[in-house]
């Protein structure tokens, strides 16, 4: 058994499952209800163009709504960036543990099955149901279709909102649920595990066999699709998705980021330890390391399933969350260095400073849009090792302040 799967043994921003929110110069391209029947006259013939032609299909699109509620959702940027303190903290809580545990010991029969024959432990089902719906708690509230409809009206993603509309009307036409019980999220996502419409009908399941993909009402249906869908991606039943590790006092932050994967065995070489402090095992498995609250926070060995977890979710924060959900759920403890949570909160505008800066004096940050990704963290890492600070790629206030951002409230 692999180093690092035993935890599991005998148990069990952009993503598949949610789509990209970004903003693009379209903004200005805004759908007002007046156009609305004119989208849906447009939808009954893409419809009928592919073969959609049932009377549940005609009828769900004939009573199509606007909402103007998903418009202002659309158009709301989160005004700061989110340290990863908050999220972890918010995420992984006490509570959402220990229901995790209960979940997974009252349905551990099921959850078992599933693993058998998906290769997927149960505690990552489990993290995944508990951080997407917490436990199936909140579905969300919104028509579908509707949602969908308003979206694909809109002109700066027209094209994908359409396809998820299409695939949510194939959804209605088999069966699997009524156009008004067909609820979720503002952006399209639904049932227990927060499928898109079009992941929907390449990885559901009818797993309790009672002839409909349900992930509303049918546990069994919605466990064994996230299994399918992380199958597909590629999900090793070999490994686990990483673990926390601890670094020298004099590791050359330079080489933390996602891509770049070394062996195990030369991270040992470089000298990180196991949280115990015993040594790295020498294997060959692939790993990153990542320090998502810089040197000061915890640090993670990341392998493939990480990246697997990536493709439900592209946020690093995302898979840590569920990564560390899963270990909790699993049995294990609390981080070993928990993240600090005195980390810098940056708002859009200061982000986009921070770009600007880097970008004059000679570090490329990729596009300036004052969103935190891994270009904006590696030409940071670049400017801290130029000023022989600790190169993390972390914006502390000793690094905003010798790159003259302000950070005091307006």
């Amino acid at each position: 058994m692999v180093w690092g799967y035993w935890l599991f043994a005998g148990a069990v921003a952009w993503s598949l499952t949610t789509p990209a929110l970004a903003n693009t110069k379209a903004d200005t391209e805004v759908s007002t209800k007046e156009s609305f029947p004119t989208c849906v006259e447009r939808f009954q013939k893409t419809a009928e163009s592919e073969g959609l032609t049932s009377a549940v299909v005609q009828s769900s699109i004939a009573n199509l709504k606007w909402s103007e509620r998903v418009i202002e959702l659309d158009r709301r940027q989160p005004e700061f960036t989110t340290p990863f303190a908050d999220y972890l903290n918010r995420r992984v809580t006490h509570q959402r543990v220990e229901d995790g545990r209960r979940l997974l010991r009252e349905h551990r029969e099921l959850l078992a099955r599933v693993e058998r024959e998906y290769g997927v432990p149960a505690p990552y089902l489990v993290a995944f149901w508990g951080l997407e719906t917490n436990f199936g708690s909140y579905f969300g509230k919104m028509s579908v279709l509707d949602s969908l409809a308003t979206l694909a009206c809109d002109q700066r993603r027209s094209q994908y909102f359409t396809r998820e509309l299409m695939s949510a009307l194939r959804i209605v036409d088999e069966g699997a649920i009524s156009a008004e019980r067909m609820e979720g999220s503002w952006a399209g996502a639904m049932g227990h595990v927060q499928f898109m419409p079009s992941v929907f009908l390449r990885h559901a399941v009818d797993y309790d066999k009672d002839g409909k993909r349900d992930l509303w009402n049918s546990l069994p249906d919605a466990m064994a699709s996230a299994a399918n869908f992380l199958d597909s991606m590629g999900w090793d039943q070999d490994y686990r998705w990483g673990r926390e590790v601890i670094l020298p006092e004099d590791f050359d932050y330079l080489k933390a980021g996602l891509k770049q994967k070394r062996p195990l065995s030369e991270w040992r070489e470089m000298g990180i330890r196991q949280t115990s402090g015993a040594a790295l095992p020498d294997e060959t498995i692939q790993a990153a390391l990542l320090v998502p609250s810089g040197h000061e926070g915890p640090a993670f060995l990341v392998y493939d399933n990480f990246k697997v977890i990536m493709g439900w979710n592209q946020s690093e924060y995302y898979a840590l969350a569920v990564g560390y959900l899963a270990d909790r759920v699993a049995g294990a403890g609390k981080l070993h260095n928990p993240p600090p949570e005195d980390s810098p909160r940056l708002n859009r505008d200061q982000v986009i400073a921070l770009q600007e800066t880097l970008k004059a004096k000679g570090f490329e940050v990729g596009e300036v849009d004052g969103i935190w990704g891994p270009a904006t963290r590696k030409a940071l890492s670049q400017f801290q090792s130029k000023k022989d600070m600790v190169p993390d790629g972390f914006p502390n206030q000793a690094v905003l302040d010798a790159l003259g951002i302000n950070t005091e409230a307006p």
